[in-house]
């Protein structure tokens, strides 16, 4: 991540060291959110801290400093100290691996003194292991390998809140100070050095497997961040040399040859090829490039040589921003773990509570001090609230990492809640259900003075004059159609409307109906209704009509499959546009939009999207992120087409890398799957807690099997989300 600047106040993000549970991250973001100026969200399972401060209430030093007076590590998260701080994840994964194999071998023994409990032949009276031996094994796993349970509960008390390790270290500590006493005054009781000892492996064997299926979650992350090119061929002085890309500067003419990565983001400048942006766009057809067309860094250049300029280098490609934003995302709030949060406040004072309640209960009750002490335990070891918090992330992370390899780019995790709410879909029309430049969509002869492709040739060879749309699009088409185009003459436009001159000798007009009519020259009422919904250009030679060229601007190839997608998933498409009602109609027949509103101006858009959320309806708009602004403004979950620009990226709430409305519905099916592990994960955090506690309470669980349940429900809620990631982006 970066630290940039937006609305006066500056953005950062660290990472956290020496969080346990949700009631950590949930200390430190209430910390943080009490400073002036600033706003904090917490992320348990990426283990950063996202942060907007006003610089001049507060610095970086500042932010340090409140979460280290919290009790935890905090070091700036940049894109340049990504590899640092793998680095150093690795290495505590590794210490905490090695420290987890020395105290299984040091419990081992203990539990394997557990299986004459459950065989009938073990008496309370006289131990497997002598309890002088079982207190050496028990000790250095209490005080050495369970150090961390010590120094996180003291860091959280000192800081007026309490969490997983309070428990742990409360549960273990009562079994084997309780146990030491046993010894010492020599009592017929039994001791539980082999439950604190057991607990504490299993507790630490829980947090590495979840700390291998977290690295699992930002997987696509770091798949994004791999794909950044190392070096580039860069013109020096009309010679090529190799370079570093972090050397690089806008302007650099550089080389891509035939299956490299192409180094930074630019422009063609000489040779033609195809080029495979499925990496970001998530579409897997190579895109065909010559002179004139931007190429993305990481995407891979096909089969010929590409020289190209460069635009953007460093944290200014368009990748950077994917990564910026997909890590924006990932460390995002859904409104959905608001009551994951609250009572993850105030859980460790309730279980504490539950805890002494059945000491005292059963100590009273039953008078047997041993069997008050075991279920106490037992309540304060299965009681982990680090299900809670990773209930929520865990599934964010996945999903967000998802939608950026299939090109659905998600800004922040409140938008991905909403998205599968979505009940009407508004689409601009010019760019988003179609391709967003006119094309000739048909030529028609008229009458018997020649054939339609004459009609194109003159027409095109007038149009060569011509600087209006429609007059281009003609020209083009004539080239394609391998037509020879004469050189005008005598040109006079009317701008708007039509232009004549001479062509080849042979004077020729073309232009609108209305042109036509001011020249004179007749149009049959047949040919022209034929056209309805097609801008019709009309040719004429020596003031006879000879055919009609009919413009529009197509419909996407991918529009009409959308549509019906949307349909499909219980989305309403309305079409908002600006053109006429014919044309409108056309369009919306084509797609199978079955709703649109003609004739609405950019300014009106946004009251058209007022009018459509009346009732309550949750309105999404698609647009192309800048002349749409205000409607996507207006909206409860915009989307951008086609990304490119950081405008677009900045301007809504999810950016499609490509140019196809099926994005939407990707968009939307993602928002579903990801949302149900949500809850799923929610469900089963909620009921592990909701049964265990009361189980324990009642003496049905000893503090070992609570101790392993508890570490496993943090990995089912992990392994839970990483199941999302067989959610696929329908092609």
């Amino acid at each position: 991540m970066t630290a940039s600047k937006h609305a006066e106040q500056d953005v950062v993000e660290f990472s956290i060291s020496g969080m346990t549970c949700a009631a950590c991250s949930g200390r430190i973001e209430r910390q943080l959110n009490k400073l002036a100026g600033v706003e904090a969200v917490v992320n348990l399972a990426a283990e950063k801290a996202h942060i907007r401060y006003a610089p001049n209430m507060i610095d970086a030093a500042g932010l340090i400093a409140t979460i280290e007076k919290t009790g935890f590590g905090a070091t700036l998260s940049t894109a340049d100290t990504h590899e640092e701080e793998k680095a150093r994840k690795a290495a505590a994964y590794r210490e905490e691996l090695r420290r987890f194999w020395i105290s299984l071998a040091l419990t081992l023994p203990l539990i394997g003194q557990m299986a004459f409990m459950f065989s009938g032949a073990w008496d309370v009276h006289n131990d497997v292991l002598p309890r002088w031996l079982q207190f050496l094994l028990a000790t250095p796993v209490q005080f050495w390998i369970g150090k961390r349970f010590y120094v996180g509960g003291w860091n959280a008390l000192r800081s007026g809140g309490g969490n997983m390790d309070v428990l742990v270290a409360l549960g273990t500590s009562a079994a084997y100070f309780y146990s030491v006493a046993v010894m010492l005054l020599d009592l017929h009781q039994h001791v539980y050095f082999e439950a604190s000892a057991t607990v504490i492996t299993l507790v630490l064997m829980g947090k590495i497997l979840e700390a291998r299926a977290k690295a699992r979650t930002s997987a696509a992350i770091e798949a994004l961040i791999k794909l950044q090119p190392q070096t580039a061929h860069v013109e020096r002085d009309g010679q090529l040399v190799e370079v570093n890309v972090k050397a690089m500067i806008p302007g650099d003419i550089f080389i891509v040859r035939p299956g490299e990565a192409v180094p930074v983001d630019g422009e063609v400048i000489e040779g033609a090829s195809s080029v495979n942006e499925a990496m970001l766009t998530g579409e897997s057809l190579p895109v065909g490039k010559h002179g004139g067309d931007k190429v993305y860094a990481a995407t891979v250049n096909g089969e010929a040589l590409l020289k190209c300029r460069a635009t953007g280098v460093g944290t200014h490609t368009l990748l950077a921003g994917i990564i910026r934003l997909v890590e924006q995302a990932q460390g995002s709030k859904a409104p959905v773990q608001r009551l994951a949060d609250r009572i993850a406040a105030i859980f460790v004072p309730v279980v504490t509570a539950i805890a002494l309640a059945t000491f005292v209960l059963w100590w009273w009750l039953g008078g047997d001090f041993t069997v008050a002490l075991v279920n106490s335990v037992a309540v304060l070891v299965i009681a982990c609230p680090c299900a809670l918090g990773l209930a929520t992330p865990t599934a964010i992370m996945v999903g967000t990492g998802l939608g950026a390899r299939a090109g659905v780019l998600i800004r922040n995790a409140q938008a991905l809640e909403l998205a599968e709410k979505i009940e009407v879909l508004a689409v601009d029309k010019t760019g988003t259900l179609t391709q967003g430049k006119p094309a000739v969509i048909s030529v028609r002869k008229i009458g018997d003075g020649g054939t339609a492709s004459e009609a194109l040739q003159l027409a095109a060879s007038l149009e060569q004059a011509a600087t209006h749309p429609l007059g281009q699009c003609i020209v083009a088409r004539g080239k394609a159609d391998g037509l020879a185009l004469a050189t005008p003459t005598d040109v006079v436009a009317t701008p708007g409307r039509g232009i004549a001159g001479v062509v080849e000798g042979v004077r020729v007009a073309a232009g609108s109906p209305a042109f036509m009519a001011e020249q004179g020259i007749a149009l049959p009422e047949a040919d022209v209704a034929a056209l309805a919904g097609q801008s019709i250009v009309a040719v004429a030679r020596e003031g006879v009509a000879i055919g009609l060229i009919g413009v529009a601007d197509p419909l996407r190839e991918s529009s009409k499959a959308a549509v019906a997608r949307l349909k499909a998933l219980g989305v309403e498409v309305v079409m908002l546009t600006g053109d006429n009602a014919a044309t409108a109609a056309a369009i919306a027949r084509e797609a199978g939009v079955e709703r649109f509103e003609a004739e609405v101006l950019p300014g009106d858009k946004a009251g058209a999207i007022a009018k459509l959320k009346v009732g309550g309806r949750l309105v999404a708009m698609a647009g192309d992120g800048i002349n749409d602004a205000p409607a996507l403004a207006a909206a409860d979950v915009s989307f951008a087409m086609g990304a490119g620009s950081d405008v677009a990226m900045e301007a809504a709430d999810i950016t499609l890398m490509r140019d196809d409305l099926n994005g939407v519905a990707d968009a939307i099916s993602l928002s579903r799957a990801t949302l149900a592990k949500i809850r799923q994960n929610l469900f089963w955090a909620f009921i592990y807690n909701v049964l265990g506690i009361p189980a324990a309470a009642l003496g049905f669980l000893n503090p070992v099997v609570a101790g392993a349940a508890m570490a496993m429900s943090s990995v089912s809620v992990v392994s839970n989300s990483l199941l999302l990631r067989r959610w696929r982006a329908e092609k």
